[in-house]
């Protein structure tokens, strides 16, 4: 079998998808077939890394725009994208692959804390491990928390699972004109104001020359074609 194209790799989960045609909260079905799609992904060897948003269950952003206070909002979606983490934790555990979820804010009877050298370690004996609770600071989103971990975990690309087949240069859901693109550069995706990732996350990864890579996670298989280099989705460089 072909070997895959990268040796690490940091996925990013909206929370969103876990939510399914509801809208919000966790639909099972959907979380078994993303749990299904990464294993296929994992059994390749690949070593896997997830960030997931909390956005099904609670968005800090939009309760903050509603007048509550914004770091509270923020904590309080943390604890949104852990509820996901430990959800997505057992799908994966019921499709075979060996999981732990490590939570920037600590919480001991449910996950272990972040600690690099630990989720480092997991990694090389092949268990995926779950990021929750974003950075563990206010006013940072999940995406910024994803560009952070990959850099840590030493990943040789982001992954960006969204509802949508990639980067277009308007919203296709709105545009039926919408042109998307097959390679764009951190600088353009900044310049034009591309709602790829929040500008923080994608000038974090130009900062260092991270890659990413956006595809739509609604089809089945399509994270395993990622990972093996096939050309899906958009290439952000």
């Amino acid at each position: 079998m072909k070997e895959p194209a990268y040796k690490r790799i940091l996925l990013k989960l909206s929370g969103e998808a876990l939510a399914g045609k509801q809208g919000t909260g966790i639909n099972t079905s959907v979380i078994m077939q993303i749990a299904q799609d990464v294993a296929e992904a994992h059994k390749v060897g690949v070593q896997m890394g997830v960030v997931i948003g909390g956005g099904n269950i609670y968005r800090g952003v939009a309760a903050s725009a509603e007048g509550m206070d914004r770091a509270s909002a923020d904590y309080m979606g943390m604890l949104a994208t852990c509820i996901n983490a430990l959800a997505l934790q057992d799908a994966l555990e019921k499709a075979g692959v060996p999981t732990r979820v490590q939570t920037a804010i600590e919480m001991a009877e449910i996950a272990e804390p972040y600690i690099r050298r630990r989720a480092i370690r997991h990694l090389e004996k092949g268990r995926l491990v779950i990021f929750g609770a974003g950075t563990g600071n206010p006013f940072f989103t999940t995406d910024t928390a994803a560009s952070l971990r990959a850099m840590e975990i030493n990943a040789q690309v982001i992954m960006k699972a969204t509802k949508v087949d990639g980067i277009y240069d308007k919203d296709p859901a709105k545009h039926t004109d919408a042109i998307k693109f097959d390679k764009i550069s951190y600088i353009d995706v900044l310049n034009r104001g591309l709602q790829v990732m929040d500008s923080t996350a994608i000038s974090m990864c130009m900062d260092n020359k991270l890659p990413i890579i956006t595809f739509d996670m609604t089809q089945p298989g399509n994270v395993l074609k990622a990972v093996m280099g096939e050309n899906i989705g958009t290439l952000v460089h």
